[in-house]
């Protein structure tokens, strides 16, 4: 299970955005929006919960939950320690409007 203000700490962990995260967990921009509006633990299709907490995971993002041992007991998140540089795919920039690009090339 995850919160919705552990997938926000999550994203602050790895300085990115939920765009950049819908890309991470191949999910749509509005769905990481409705995650993030829940409250509490987020409901969702364990499809796609199944791909954010993966995706989460394989960047370096380590979900504490309940009953698991830490220093002052309830949830949380942190980095692993030993990922130095989280794995985050390439997003996409935004794309320059026409106008920007036509600026550019004068």
């Amino acid at each position: 299970m995850i919160t919705a203000n552990q997938l926000r700490a999550a994203r602050a962990l790895l300085n990115i955005d939920q765009r950049q995260t819908a890309d991470l967990a191949d999910l749509s921009v509005p769905t990481i929006q409705r995650m993030e509006a829940s409250d509490g633990v987020i409901r969702a299709n364990v499809d796609s919960l199944m791909k954010l907490v993966s995706a989460l995971e394989n960047a370096g993002i380590e979900l504490i939950n309940p009953g698991v041992p830490s220093s002052t007991g309830g949830r949380g998140v942190r980095l692993r320690e030993h990922v130095a540089n989280p794995k985050i795919r390439n997003v996409r920039q935004p794309r320059q409007s026409s106008s920007r690009a036509m600026e550019r090339a004068r």
